[in-house]
């Protein structure tokens, strides 16, 4: 060897002296180590007088030793001119480290002879333990996503094939996942949106704008739809090429359903809060047109007796006829308002149909043919027979009107019991089911919100007032039932009235019923008060023609003064809805002082207070005077 080559190897010596990252040394052919540079005796912890001469196998495991990888290792080397693998390796003190070992045979220039093998070790360690991190975070993340049942987790590839499949998605959409694994995506969607293109569309965005999200149906499937919240995020390489999608699905038909049952409830409660304002405003309207409708008739009649002209008594009859239309329909919005006076007693459903037999084919005329159902069972119900027959009556014509042509209507009834209070229902109880049923031409759904609306009416301008529906509403409602419509076009209608069905009442003491024997023809001194003037001077002008004499009192303080002064009257007349004392405080107060006084009260309103004493006679208005004359026989018993 010369000196050039001296100087190479020394130099190399030292290259391979300098290097502490990787292990480098020599073994011979049997596996002996030969040489040892700084990087292994960091590595492995041996020095070099304790480990030159050593077999190399030394540094495997026990299980590797075990299945003889260390003389595969060498043998590979040999035959194939290189063995390189990673792999668990042992420090002399014990410890294991993750080692990349690449093994090179050394040959002999012309022979081809293995002379020995060079090794070079890596510590990798701690690109295992991050490794080993990063696969435990996946695996973690697998088991994360796999776990969730909530939501369908799920990736497509760029063309929207379904490449993973989650539990969740299995949950909520029923497929398995090799049933679903490398088809599209748009299996999930409606027929209507596969047909529109959301799909392509949804991918469209999600490239472009790097995200998508809707709320929208989909499919499950069995075919049936649920109401989902979808998210769909696309996926990118290190180099930013989108390589695929993630899709996040939520079932959200439980929230849709509460949502829509909310604004059913909002739309009802919107609606009763109308309703009850109307009935409200109706209410007082019908109120303030009985106070001039009392002042008409009071007045004609009056009228009529002192004209004895045949014309004039005509035109008095007309009037007195208008006036009693006007009765009416004030009548129907009370009832409407839930205001009206009502006499509610157990009635007999046939009884009071059969009654009404020949009122109702007069008034359905002979193109509408007429059939009953009431089963032998069926209990009496708890109803102001009077209101009960006007109800039915309004429905009958209401359907007659349907049936321009002719048709058939049925009137059934049956018992029913109602287990449970419901809201926005009737209390639990016995009811009677009275339904009028006919063969029309039915209403639609806008129609049919409307139908029982005051004033609201399909039959034109001048053929009805609207409120014929709302006239039956009312009188249920305040009988503690309900009114229910249920109609469609082409159909025919029905509406169902739902009474309280009647419970045996004890009779009366006897000394609480009024004895309504007697004329009342005999002159008395009468106290009448009332707010309004005009329906005043009607009431003592009325009284006056009966013969008796009147003092006026415009307010409940006004008859107390007049009381207190020391005046002596045998009736008062007053009205109830006055400001300051009603004509229900007046009573309370003058049946108090003066208990021997009788009183009649005079009001169209139903809802007046609690208390009032048995004595107190109630007096509709608007009132005739034959309705006046005998109020006073009532409370006088003259």
């Amino acid at each position: 060897m010369n000196t050039d080559d001296m100087l190479v190897g020394d130099r190399y010596r030292l290259l391979i002296d300098a290097v502490t990252d990787y292990a480098i040394y020599m073994l011979d052919p049997d596996g002996l180590v030969a040489s040892w540079n700084p990087g292994a005796r960091r590595f492995k912890g041996y020095r070099d007088h304790e480990i030159i001469g050593q077999h190399f196998s030394r540094f495997y495991t026990e299980e590797d030793r075990a299945t003889c990888l260390p003389a595969r290792a060498l043998e590979t080397a040999a035959k194939e001119g290189r063995f390189e693998n990673e792999g668990w390796r042992v420090r002399k003190d014990g410890t294991r480290f993750w080692a990349h070992v690449v093994i090179d045979p050394i040959l002999h220039p012309t022979s081809g002879r293995v002379l020995g093998y060079a090794k070079i070790t890596r510590d990798l360690t701690d690109r295992k333990k991050q490794d080993e991190a990063l696969r435990q975070s996946e695996q973690s993340f697998r088991l994360l996503v796999q776990g969730v049942t909530d939501y369908a987790i799920y990736m497509l590839d760029r063309e929207g094939i379904v490449t993973n499949w989650n539990a969740g998605a299995e949950r909520i959409k029923g497929y398995r996942p090799e049933e679903i694994i490398g088809r599209h995506f748009s299996v999930f969607y409606t027929q209507a949106d596969r047909a529109r293109g959301d799909c392509e569309r949804a991918l469209a965005i999600a490239r472009e704008s790097g995200s998508f999200q809707t709320d929208g149906w989909r499919v499950r499937k069995n075919g049936e739809r649920f109401w989902a919240s979808v998210a769909l995020d696309p996926i990118r390489d290190d180099t930013g090429q989108i390589i695929g999608f993630a899709k996040i699905t939520r079932d959200m038909s439980e929230r849709r359903q509460a949502e829509q049952a909310l604004e059913v409830a909002r739309e009802a409660l919107y609606q009763s809060q109308k309703m009850e304002s109307l009935g409200q405003l109706t209410g007082g309207i019908a109120h303030d047109f009985n106070n001039l409708l009392n002042a008409v008739v009071g007045s004609l009649e009056l009228l009529r007796k002192q004209v004895t002209d045949d014309k004039q008594l005509s035109l008095i009859g007309n009037a007195l006829k208008g006036a009693t239309r006007g009765i009416t329909l004030t009548q129907r919005m009370l009832a409407f308002a839930r205001k009206q006076e009502l006499q509610p007693k157990a009635v007999n459903i046939y009884e009071l149909v059969a009654g009404m037999t020949d009122l109702l084919s007069r008034s359905l005329g002979p193109s509408i043919e007429f059939d009953t159902r009431f089963p032998a069972s069926l209990k009496p119900a708890f109803a102001d027979p009077n209101q009960l027959e006007l109800a039915i009556l309004n429905l009958a014509v209401n359907a007659r009107d349907a049936m321009p042509s002719g048709g058939r209507i049925t009137i059934s009834a049956s018992n029913e019991t109602i287990l449970e209070s419901v809201q926005n229902s009737l209390a639990a109880g016995n009811y009677v089911r009275i339904a009028v049923e006919d063969s029309g031409f039915g209403m639609d759904a806008e129609t049919l919100a409307k139908a029982s609306e005051p004033f609201f009416t399909t039959k034109g301008v001048g053929k009805g007032t609207g409120l014929g529906l709302p006239m039956v509403l009312g009188t249920a409602q305040q009988l503690g039932g309900r009114l229910d419509l249920a109609s469609q076009p082409g159909k025919g209608t029905t509406a169902t009235l739902w009474l309280r069905a009647s419970e045996p009442a004890a009779a009366l003491p006897a000394e609480d019923r009024l004895d309504v024997d007697g004329g009342g023809d005999s002159p008395l001194s009468v106290l009448a008060v009332d707010d309004d003037a005009l329906v005043l001077m009607n009431t003592v002008a009325l009284l006056e023609d009966l013969g008796h004499t009147v003092v006026e009192a415009a307010s409940g303080q006004e008859a107390l003064k007049r009381l207190e002064e020391g005046q002596i009257f045998d009736l008062i007349i007053t009205d109830h809805a006055m400001p300051h004392m009603t004509g229900g405080q007046l009573i309370a107060e003058v049946s108090r002082r003066w208990p021997d006084i009788p009183i009649i009260l005079a009001t169209g309103y139903a809802d007046l207070p609690d208390g009032l004493q048995a004595g107190v006679r109630r007096l509709g208005k608007p009132f005739w005077q034959s309705d006046l004359q005998k109020a006073i026989a009532d409370v006088t018993g003259a």
